[in-house]
């Protein structure tokens, strides 16, 4: 048996599915933030899978790179959000975040 695009979008749908989860269910912003990666990594996999199978030689390469660049930068900027809410707050409850308006 030969592993295809369809298996390799099967994953890809997964993984975009269990990162909806992850953000829909969970009230911890780290794990919201993980949920935000799986998402984007099977954005990654599609890139690279139609890349593979669909002969779009090196442009699937250069767009999964962009958004690992982009990943690594909003883990960046997210964690410095979180870890300044926690200072003030003492907690990292997405439900309570709403506070920061006042």
């Amino acid at each position: 048996m030969e592993i295809g695009l369809t298996h390799y979008l099967v994953v890809s749908a997964l993984l975009f599915s269990l990162g909806v989860f992850g953000i829909v269910t969970r009230k911890n912003s780290i794990l919201v933030l993980m949920g935000l990666e799986l998402i984007l990594n099977s954005a990654n996999l599609n890139f690279i899978a139609f890349s593979k199978f669909k002969g779009l030689n090196i442009e699937g390469h250069i767009a999964t790179l962009f958004v690992i660049v982009l990943a690594a930068a909003e883990v960046a900027v997210a964690l410095a959000i979180i870890l300044n809410i926690y200072q003030n707050y003492h907690h990292i409850d997405v439900d309570e975040i709403n506070k920061l308006k006042e």
